[in-house]
């Protein structure tokens, strides 16, 4: 099993979620090399109006890449599968704050399954329902377009979201922001301090997935030593 990167560095989470699944493992493939993460978009058509794919996908791709393999569940019915996402290769599942009857009992699970432990909300949830729960987790996952699609536009309010999620975590915690990520927003959010960044149609989207993943590097890199 894979570990989540230590904090202190720019992480760049290529979506398959925007992929070409005919294509897929090619362009797993092509940013293999140059990122340490990848994001797995699960959705269940009832927590989320969208349906993408489950564990027997995961489990296919798992022997093809030794990424670490962060899974976004946008699912009702997270305890009842995070198991056999486990099983199939994930390594981080991130499960969605206002989806779980018991916050605490799912990170629990998660604990005794042995995966970094992730929890995000949707645009519209207030940080502040975060606090009971964000001392107990690895990562914390910022939507900041609506879940459900991809290609969506960036919501403005998203880095003052970030910097009041990024107050309430310790050094050894990751913010991870997803949606509308691209060179051109990277570094307002790099800059509300998020370190992690979903990247789907601005990588998967384009010709050159390499030479995209090395302009948001570049532009999270500026907006860092700035």
């Amino acid at each position: 099993m894979q570990k989540l990167p230590p904090t202190g560095t720019i992480e760049i989470a290529p979506s398959i979620l925007s992929a070409d699944f005919s294509r897929l493992g090619e362009h797993i493939a092509q940013v293999e090399p140059l990122v340490k993460m990848l994001h797995i978009d699960i959705m269940d058509g009832h927590y989320v109006p969208n349906l993408t794919m489950g564990p027997v996908v995961v489990g296919k791709i798992r022997p093809h890449s030794k990424l670490f393999f962060d899974v976004h569940l946008m699912i009702t019915d997270a305890p009842k599968y995070a198991p056999e996402f486990v099983k199939a290769g994930a390594d981080g599942i991130t499960f969605h704050l206002e989806a779980v009857a018991d916050a605490q009992a799912m990170i629990g699970q998660l604990r005794d399954l042995g995966v970094a432990v992730g929890v995000s909300i949707k645009p519209g949830t207030a940080v502040a329902t975060l606090e009971p729960v964000i001392g107990q987790v690895d990562l914390v996952l910022l939507m900041s377009v609506e879940p459900g699609f991809g290609g969506q536009s960036f919501i403005p309010e998203s880095p003052g979201r970030a910097v009041e999620i990024k107050k309430m975590l310790r050094d050894d915690q990751r913010l991870e922001v997803d949606g509308g990520i691209g060179p051109a927003i990277t570094p307002t959010i790099v800059k509300a301090g998020a370190d992690t960044l979903v990247a789907g149609n601005a990588v998967f989207g384009k010709a050159d997935p390499g030479a995209a993943i090395g302009e948001i590097y570049q532009a999270a890199l500026s907006a860092k030593s700035s």
